[in-house]
């Protein structure tokens, strides 16, 4: 009897190591990237001249979309002030999402930011706010700067994300495109020097690029085909099989213009069939943009490139 007692304790407490053990090092993660439209304190069209927070209907949609989609890191564009970074992960925990983690940065643009939500740690930061680049003889950086960071996984698993908001396409008199192809190549030159440094680095970028695929700006940021430094697309689809993340009011237009692009080292543990395009009928009340989102496998592929 003794013996049955003490095996069935053994069990117990041997189940209980394995589930912890399971919760920590998961075998997949799921990585979503979604542009919060104007999640910050603004004039708005129904209170001219009154600076006031996005409308709750509207959050109140956005952390609906994340409770389904429940990342486990997420990535953001256009998230004020640090105090309304926390006000989102302060209503997430309410939704059953809690994270472990976060990176917010503030480059030219101090109005709309990068932000990251981990529930792993992040283990290295290193964020670029000060890229720049010369345009008409004047030196320009890039508004939103480029997020950077390495989450732990596991101990076996490290992946790096650099999280991204181009220049919109709202006009400006140096040329909205302009500036975009600028900022797209300093980024370029930016996933050389990490993949020149190590081509097996798990590396995740994510975010609003503004740019439909045939544009150079796409093509620059992807690199050449074939050489150890490019940044494959992928290509995601919602349940229906539409592909454009993103309204534009101004034009009446579907567009695809949010990305996830994995570099050759990340590449076979992208789990293709398990990542896409958020789709719902409150996706437009929550963000003029849909969540996008891809599951990587947490264990490097024998005999990565």
């Amino acid at each position: 009897m003794h013996r049955i007692v003490a095996l069935t304790i053994l069990c117990f407490f041997v189940g209980v190591t394995v589930g912890r053990l399971g919760a920590e090092t998961p075998s997949e993660i799921k990585v979503v990237a979604y542009n919060l439209k104007n999640y910050l304190v603004m004039e708005r069209p129904d209170a001219p001249g009154e600076a006031k927070p996005k409308p709750e209907d509207e959050i109140a949609a956005l952390v609906d979309v994340l409770r389904q989609e429940n990342p486990d890191v997420l990535g953001v564009c256009e998230i004020g002030a640090r105090d309304q970074l926390a006000d989102l992960r302060g209503r997430l925990a309410k939704a059953g999402l809690e994270f472990k983690d976060e990176e917010w940065i503030e480059a030219e643009d101090t109005t709309r930011h990068l932000a990251l939500l981990s529930k792993f740690p992040i283990v290295a930061r290193n964020s670029k706010t000060d890229a720049s680049y010369e345009l008409r003889g004047r030196v320009r950086r890039v508004q939103r700067g480029f997020l950077d960071v390495t989450v732990q996984v596991n101990p076996e698993y490290a992946l790096r994300l650099v999280g991204v908001h181009l220049k919109s396409k709202l006009p400006i008199p140096e040329g909205e495109a302009i500036v975009r192809r600028n900022e797209a190549a300093l980024l370029r030159k930016y996933f050389d020097g990490i993949l020149e440094a190590d081509p097996k680095t798990n590396l995740l970028a994510y975010g609003d690029f503004n740019d439909t695929k045939e544009q150079p700006v796409i093509k620059d940021i992807m690199g050449p085909r074939g050489s150890d430094t490019q940044m494959r697309d992928v290509w995601i689809t919602d349940a229906v099989g539409d592909r454009w993340t993103y309204f534009r009011g101004f034009t009446d237009g579907y567009e695809r213009i949010d990305y996830l692009f994995a570099s050759n080292g990340l590449w076979p543990e992208i789990v293709k069939e398990k990542s896409g395009i958020h789709r719902s009928p409150d996706w437009n009340k929550a963000s003029d943009h849909r969540a996008i989102f891809t599951v990587i496998r947490a264990s490097d592929a024998p005999n990565k490139r």
